[in-house]
């Protein structure tokens, strides 16, 4: 996922930020709610992670800034505030979970993924694409019975292909959710990556799952009747 982490506790930006990019996640950071507003509106996320108190523009109001202009991207809210009103007034600016401090990071990144699950596609717990199988939780990819060992960046390529599984995904929309804001290198390294992939999940097993689409992009597809080396 491209997430964007809205904290003003520059220690804790920092450790979410190392942590997250660490399962393999794009992460943009904002430390006020002025910035992290900005970054919502001008940029494409697949979730947004919020606190509740911010400098500038608190959290819940940025969340309900959001909703009010159209933008549905799931919300997860952090606060130190505890207690059943406060979890009200989050979730009723249009947040869709709550998680209070102090927090689990195990616990932080399984909420994101069930966020992700909720939105408008289909989103299963193991995604699979003929017998090629990726699980989100536990970073284990598997051709068959076949374990393959990613990266977590070439990790997060694939799970991103195979979630649109059958649709062609153009170099720049994979830039923009695999890469985070701070990226200036070459385009091609979205090529780099997919060649990667393809001496990984393919060619040692006879198939041609990860596509290049002409004049648009790649995509994955289900390649399963492939021949076995």
């Amino acid at each position: 996922m491209r997430i964007l982490l809205v904290e003003d506790d520059k220690q804790l930006a920092s450790t979410l930020r190392r942590g997250l990019q660490g399962e393999g996640h794009a992460v943009d950071v904002a430390l006020n709610g002025v910035d992290g507003h900005w970054l919502a509106t001008e940029n494409s996320y697949d979730a947004l992670v919020v606190d509740v108190m911010l400098p500038g523009l608190a959290g819940d109001a940025l969340c309900a800034r959001l909703r009010e202009a159209g933008d549905w991207t799931p919300i997860l809210m952090l606060t130190a505030r505890s207690g059943p009103e406060h979890e009200a007034t989050a979730l009723d600016s249009g947040a869709d979970d709550f998680l209070g401090k102090p927090f689990s990071f195990m616990v932080l990144t399984a909420r994101l993924r069930a966020l992700l699950r909720r939105t408008g596609r289909e989103r299963p717990v193991v995604i699979g694409v003929g017998d090629l199988r990726l699980d989100p939780a536990t970073h284990r990819v598997f051709r068959a019975e076949r374990e393959i060992a990613l990266t977590p960046r070439q990790f997060a390529l694939l799970e991103f292909l195979m979630r649109r599984s059958g649709e062609p995904v153009s170099k720049a929309t994979i830039l923009e959710h695999v890469w985070d804001f701070a990226y200036d290198g070459a385009p091609n390294i979205v090529e780099v990556y997919v060649r990667q992939l393809r001496k990984q999940i393919d060619e040692p097993f006879g198939r041609n799952s990860l596509q290049t689409v002409r004049l648009v992009g790649y995509r994955v597809v289900d390649d399963s009747a492939g021949g076995e080396p």
